[in-house]
């Protein structure tokens, strides 16, 4: 398998204090690796680090074997990276089909219209083109979040706790057309959980994080009920 992304003894800085410290994480074309641990272990600020969101890092992330690590967040996106946030980070005041274009900035081919991919996946979004963002539900914004990192033409989607506070019939379906992108289209995934279940369906592969430093890795078989007690039990 090709390596597409990796990260090397990177520690990530908010003001003078490391968060992530000395993290190491390699993601394969095509694989999908779930990141896990309880909540304040440094997944979100993994996540921010890849993007060039926090105040610092050290280390080195490579994309395709590129150091992207001094580039700013936008030059980031143009090597394919397709970033859901925790909260989702809709525009409120924004259309839908605004919230949308705001991805394509980052395409390489220049396409400033909503993808024909993210309207066929997303039929709901399709019917309410012009309504404002601020009035869909949380699935529904949770939908136009995947929808706009998409309309980067993401190689690698970064999805922060992309099931969190979804009703469970929305949960299944935000997996589902998770797993279409990985299997059937090829789009690399990393996404942070805190359903075991979730993640058992997705994952190929798990990081398992703890104060800022991976504590376990391996083949998503070998998150067994053991390690997910120790790590994600309160």
């Amino acid at each position: 398998m090709t390596r597409l992304l990796e990260l090397n003894n990177v520690t990530s800085y908010y003001g003078a204090t490391p968060i992530l410290r000395d993290f190491s994480f390699e993601l394969e074309k095509g694989q999908c690796v779930c990141v896990l641990g309880r909540n304040g272990v440094g997944k979100t600020t993994f996540m921010r680090t890849i993007m060039g969101l926090t105040d610092k890092s050290t280390g080195a992330i490579k994309i395709n074997g590129e150091d992207i690590g001094s580039k700013p967040t936008y030059v980031r996106a143009t090597f394919g990276l397709g970033y859901v946030p925790q909260g989702r980070g809709i525009l409120s005041d924004f259309t839908v089909r605004e919230n949308i274009l705001l991805g394509t900035f980052a395409r390489k081919d220049n396409v400033a219209d909503v993808p024909e991919l993210c309207l066929k996946i997303f039929p709901y979004l399709r019917e309410n083109l012009d309504r404002r963002a601020g009035l869909l539900s949380g699935g529904q914004k949770q939908q136009l979040a995947i929808a706009r990192a998409l309309a980067v033409d993401p190689q690698i989607l970064l999805l922060d706790e992309p099931t969190e506070g979804i009703q469970p019939n929305i949960v299944h379906e935000i997996g589902e057309i998770l797993k279409m992108l990985n299997r059937e289209l090829g789009i690399s995934l990393i996404l942070t959980e805190q359903h075991i279940k979730v993640a058992r369906k997705l994952g190929d592969a798990f990081v398992m994080v703890d104060n800022g430093r991976v504590v376990a890795r391996g083949p998503i078989a070998e998150m067994t009920d053991e390690l997910v007690e120790r790590h994600m039990t309160i």
